[in-house]
């Protein structure tokens, strides 16, 4: 197998390309780092692209080494044959390979081992190649291989034993298998019932269900999946039997109305029930729960990336409130930098004494401190703290406003080593107002402290391949730390264990190193820290920042084997390190058109690409990419879900997108669904396509359920036409809200 070629026409990629990412990954090269920084030698794939090409090429890899495998296990068989060996060779999955495999595979126990064992297997070879023996009946061939010693009794029990070897026979025939697993594939249908059709559940859509396999959505697939497991479904593949089984009996040797070859007719209908529609009705729901997953991990991804970037609120004093009943709402107060400047408990669901303290407590800090906003938690008692903020804000002396934060992972991080250890001072709940006051103040900083399954973007998530999703969520962690870059001062150790080439241990080391010498003064002074070596410095400096530095470059994410270049660059157009930033270099990229970038990129010993990023750089040092994308949305008053009335235009925040909608944020404690056919007057595949965690977003409200607190929002203008409906909208949210 040639994995570059396959790399290039999976990917569109050219030859030269695939392989020199390839070469790239085996010299140990990060993913960030060959993005950014190696543009020249790939041609310029985004880090996506890569990200996955690294997949594929794990994968390939996988499986040429489960080829070899299979070839070093048929060869001490002695069995190997050319045409095994081009089977193999051609073999572009693992399935695939595993099907030419199966007939060499050591066996545990079965009917047919048993019946090889007696030595019956010549007289199952004789049933099916006898189609020159016309009058050759199969219980006189059997007659010959009665052996008492060996178990077979009877002629009998002699053909019965055959047949069983010829059924397994049969089953193994990787051409066939392969045959039946396509037909499965394109007309089967899943059915479901239920367990008990009395029972309550969320999966009462899924009590009478039939779809054809080929069509199913991934959500219904892992809606159903759930369903079995939790003993509330009973789905089953249904097939055309009679087709399925002409195919099966295709596939022998011997055939007619002969008596062998009835036989052998018999031996294949038991190997298809027996058999084969087991192992491939399983195959085929094991592949619709893989590619459902790997598609609901990619969604996950994909929202996960888009929250951990949302802009920050900079330079804003924050006041984080974790809502609560009994114990009240803890609060923390957080200046621009994070640093917490208060703490306490406010009792706002308690007494009217108490809930006019806690009023005067939050005005008096407003009045005491620079405060900007109120982040709340939208956890218990969030509705009731919302009130009570929209109440108090409008007493306030200046201009407040507050914004209801996600509380997911909150709770998981609050009670955390990580957590303890950065504010060993604090109970955990006071941890949490901390966390979700941080949260609104740098989303990305703060969020890299909690397991990304725990922040609550994907849909059935705790139902997929474990180490599949950490590896993909990871993934996007890093690929958004890198992006924006870290402050190599103040960085924790959580954020810098995402920088390319760093991990936990020297993220651990680097901050030890800090506390032990003070700041670093330029990013040289890393070589210092134990264990972090040139390799890992070369992958990690272009991403952090020393903004004490004397080098204006180290601010930059230009990265230090370009120092020179850039230096040069400056140079040759009568500029400075001191200039970067300034509104000199703002003509830069005109200079430089005149000039030719050509020109002077092969005057600077660099590639354009690279050229041109320090030319960025240069004119905007350590720009943000999160900032150019929407303010969160901050709200002064409230609304509560009996406010709703059809055909309401309201704005609101999408707060998750899901393979069949997304969820919304309008301010009233809910979310909203809008449903995949309510997001455009037109055909969409994926809402993912359309709509992104943090957008901010005008619906309409369709229809208002005060009692179960469901919405369902449209984002179609009621006057384009009428908006469409499916009944199974409001179903589907059900087994999702379950999840």
């Amino acid at each position: 197998m040639d994995i570059i070629r396959q790399l290039t026409a999976q990917f569109g990629i050219s030859e030269q390309q695939a392989g020199n990412t390839v070469r790239l990954i085996d010299e140990g090269n990060t993913i960030p780092f060959i993005a950014r920084y190696r543009k020249e030698v790939h041609g310029g794939l985004d880090d996506q692209l890569l990200r996955e090409i690294s997949e594929r090429l794990e994968y390939l890899r996988s499986l040429e080494k489960r080829k070899a495998e299979i070839v070093a296990s048929i060869e001490a068989q002695e069995k190997m044959t050319p045409e095994i060996a081009q089977a193999l060779e051609n073999a572009k999955t693992l399935a695939e390979a595993e099907d030419i495999y199966l007939p060499y595979r050591p066996k545990k126990t079965t009917r047919a081992s048993v019946a090889r064992a007696k030595g019956l297997e010549p007289l199952a070879l004789a049933i099916a190649g006898a189609q020159e023996q016309a009058d050759a009946e199969p219980l006189e061939l059997a007659a010959a291989y009665v052996d008492a010693e060996k178990g077979v009794g009877s002629a009998e029990d002699a053909l019965k034993g055959a047949l069983d070897i010829l059924a397994e026979n049969i089953a193994e025939n990787a051409a066939l298998r392969k045959k039946l697993r396509d037909f499965f594939s394109s007309t089967g249908v899943l059915e479901t019932k239920a367990s008990d059709k009395d029972a309550e559940s969320v999966y009462t859509m899924y009590y009478d269900f039939r779809q054809a396999v080929r069509s199913l959505p991934g959500h219904r697939v892992l809606a159903i999946d759930r369903g079995e497991k939790e003993g509330y479904l009973k789905a089953v593949l249904l097939i055309d039997k009679t087709a399925a089984l002409a195919y099966t009996q295709a596939s022998l040797p011997v055939k007619g109305t002969m008596p062998c070859a009835k036989a052998a007719a018999e031996a294949a209908a038991d190997a298809y029930s027996r058999l084969l529609y087991p192992a491939i009705a399983r195959e085929i729901r094991n592949t619709l729960s893989e590619k459902a997953s790997t598609a609901a991990i990619r969604l996950f991804a994909v929202n996960l990336k888009q929250l951990l970037m949302q802009p920050p609120l900079l330079g804003k004093t924050v006041l984080g409130l974790d809502p609560g009943y009994r114990t009240g709402c803890k609060y923390a107060l957080a200046d621009p930098t994070g640093k917490v400047l208060k703490t306490g408990v406010l009792y706002i669901t308690h007494s009217d004494a108490q809930r006019a303290a806690a009023a005067d407590a939050v005005l008096a800090m407003a009045n005491d401190y620079p405060l900007d906003v109120i982040a709340i938690g939208n956890g218990t008692a969030s509705r009731e703290t919302e009130i009570f903020v929209s109440e108090t804000i409008a007493r306030a002396k200046k201009d407040l406003s507050y914004m209801v934060v996600s509380e997911a992972g909150a709770s998981v991080y609050s009670a955390s080593k990580l957590a303890a250890a950065e504010f060993p001072q604090f109970d955990v709940s006071l941890r949490s107002a901390v966390s979700i006051a941080r949260r609104l103040q740098d989303p990305l900083a703060e969020l890299v402290k909690v397991d990304p399954k725990s922040i609550g973007v994907g849909q059935y998530q705790h139902d997929m391949p474990q180490a599949q999703l950490d590896k993909a969520l990871a993934g996007v962690v890093e690929q958004c730390v890198n992006s924006v870059g870290a402050q190599l001062n103040t960085a924790s150790a959580s954020l810098l264990t995402y920088i390319a080439g760093i991990g936990p241990s020297l993220a651990a080391n680097i901050v030890a190193y800090r506390e032990q010498y003070g700041a670093f003064a330029s990013r040289e002074e890393l070589l210092k820290v134990p264990k972090l070596g040139r390799k890992a410095y070369e992958q990690c400096a272009g991403f952090l920042r020393v903004a004490e530095s004397a080098n204006a470059l180290d601010s930059t994410s230009v990265h230090p084997e370009s120092y020179a270049a850039a230096g040069k660059l400056l140079e040759l157009f009568g500029f400075t390190a001191a200039d970067t930033g300034s509104e000199k270099l703002k003509g830069l990229d005109g200079l430089l058109e005149a000039y030719g970038y050509e020109k002077a990129a092969q005057q600077l010993g660099i590639g354009v690409p690279t050229l041109r990023d320090i030319v960025k750089e240069l004119k905007n040092p350590g720009r943000d990419p999160r900032r150019e994308l929407p303010a969160p949305m901050l709200r002064r008053d409230v609304m509560g879900i009996g406010d709703l009335k059809p055909g309401m235009e309201l704005q609101g925040t999408v707060r998750n997108v899901i393979d069949f909608g997304a969820f919304v944020d309008i301010g009233v404690h809910a979310d909203g669904l809008v449903h995949i056919s309510q997001i455009a007057n037109r055909y969409i595949r994926y809402p993912s396509d359309v709509l992104h965690v943090g957008d901010i977003v005008t619906v309409w409200v369709l229809q208002v359920d005060t009692a179960k607190q469901r919405i369902g929002l449209t984002m179609i203008r009621p006057e384009n036409g009428e908006s469409r409906t499916s009944d199974d909208n409001q179903n589907e949210r059900n087994v999702l809200v379950d999840a």
